[in-house]
């Protein structure tokens, strides 16, 4: 291959004809099921992770994501379509390579690149003309020219020419019943028109729609811009929920009522904060970026705050709760309800419950959790366990603290046994009326016009 055309004509007929080699690498929600869509599309994967418990897992056939069941690993390790490799030199194989790492923030909200930067010298150090290399983790504009571009191109391969280099940020949602990662579109973003046709053929293979833009730093700015929205919002609808409770109005009546209007509002609901790896974290990337230029995005630090104190809220609701039963939270028996970050799912990144029950011992209560999808986790180096949900438990109780929605979790039972429920989901609402005496999150209790 020694001219542009021949190089991207062989690439291009090689994604068609399916004899493309596909490495993706990162195994977890995101990397994951890509790969396994590609396998779908006909294509044979290497996925490359740097966990040797994540590659020994699914080499035998198992899943350790809640989306991919275990029987479609196995079908895709059976086949010899889809291998799983901690061994960098096998990416040497590819046509093309996705990476799907992380990008945590710093503890001062800086973008930690470690992962993405690992990602892209061992795909380098492997690189060779006629591959196609697509960031997919989320980060900041201008990274995938400024980080990823300079490491493949000190290879003496030119991109656009002899190695193509775009943007796609994930979309996953997961725990979503109805998109995933095939029919959920994918926005593309390349460094030149060359490189946006191949990865957009690319994902045009195993992807319902693909949207291609003009540059990755478009591509990039798409995903902070989806999530930046979605923060702000529930920002909004947490501070109305507080100006609720203050005048004494039912939140959930406002919101049910404005969502009836057909044009010029979208509905968000307030809960105890925010959580998962994107709608906390993503809004900070762009901030970062920013403070660069030296601008303040002054909606996204907003935001932030309203929800990073939600957690806070939800505490001093359960304390004004227990003090008018003549109890103090010293000493009191709570029992969370879910510590996922969102209902259904077994993930517990960034999720406010961490908050809630960390804010509550440190009060002084006995805290115990239950929740039917996350069996145990680790937290500042302690190990919690789900508790049994039985009519005993929620009767010990002083309280019960519904943080994430669970469709699974008897609330009725719960309503029937605990004293008293504090509910930040609203899920206690329609039921019929139990032993417990139940508080929202904003309640509408309280008349206009008197005093707090």
């Amino acid at each position: 291959m020694t001219n542009t055309g021949s190089t991207k004509d062989v690439l291009l007929g090689r994604i068609a004809d399916r004899s493309a080699v596909l490495g993706v690498i990162g195994l977890g929600y995101v990397g994951l099921p890509l790969a396994l869509e590609f396998v779908h599309a006909g294509f044979r994967v290497i996925g490359y992770d740097v966990s040797q418990r994540v590659v020994d897992l699914l080499m035998s056939g198992q899943s350790h994501i809640q989306d991919i069941p275990g029987e479609t690993v196995r079908q895709a390790v059976a086949t010899g379509m889809f291998v799983a490799t901690t061994r960098e030199d096998q990416l040497v194989e590819c046509d093309a390579i996705s990476i799907a790492v992380p990008t945590p923030l710093s503890k001062t909200r800086d973008p930690d690149m470690a992962y993405v930067l690992s990602a892209a010298d061992t795909i380098a150090r492997q690189a060779h003309p006629g591959l196609c290399v697509v960031l997919e983790s989320t980060t900041y504009p201008g990274t995938t020219r400024e980080l990823l571009q300079p490491r493949l191109e000190a290879k003496g391969l030119t991109v656009g020419t002899d190695i193509f280099v775009a943007f796609s940020p994930e979309r996953v949602d997961p725990g979503n019943p109805v998109y995933n990662t095939k029919n959920t579109p994918k926005v593309v973003g390349g460094i030149t028109p060359a490189c946006v046709e191949v990865a957009s053929a690319l994902y045009t293979s195993c992807i319902d729609t693909v949207v291609p833009v003009s540059s990755p730093e478009a591509a990039e700015l798409v995903k902070l811009l989806e999530n930046t929205f979605r923060a702000v919002n529930i920002g909004l609808v947490n501070e109305i929920a507080i100006v609720c409770d203050k005048l004494g109005v039912d939140v959930w009546e406002v919101i049910n009522a404005a969502a009836t209007k057909p044009f010029g509002f979208m509905k968000f609901t307030p809960g105890p904060g925010i959580g998962g790896h994107c709608i906390p974290l993503d809004p900070h990337y762009l901030a970062w970026k920013m403070r660069t230029l030296n601008y303040k995005t002054r909606f996204i630090d907003l935001a932030s705050e309203i929800n990073s104190h939600m957690p806070e809220w939800v505490v001093q609701k359960v304390a004004d709760a227990l003090n008018d039963e003549r109890k103090a939270v010293r000493g009191s028996r709570i029992v969370v309800l879910g510590v996922a970050y969102k209902r259904d799912i077994d993930d517990v990144r960034e999720s406010p419950a961490l908050d809630v029950i960390r804010l509550l011992e440190e009060r002084g209560a006995e805290v115990v959790y239950h929740d039917p999808f996350v069996r145990e986790f680790r937290e500042d180096g302690h190990m919690r366990a789900s508790v049994t949900l039985t009519d005993e438990r929620l009767t010990w109780a002083d309280a019960v603290v519904v943080v994430t929605d669970h469709q699974v979790i008897d609330y009725q039972r719960v309503l029937d046994h605990a004293a008293l429920v504090v509910d930040t989901r609203n899920v206690m609402a329609g039921r019929a009326a139990g032993r417990a005496r139940v508080v929202p999150l904003a309640s509408g209790a309280r008349a206009l016009g008197t005093a707090p």
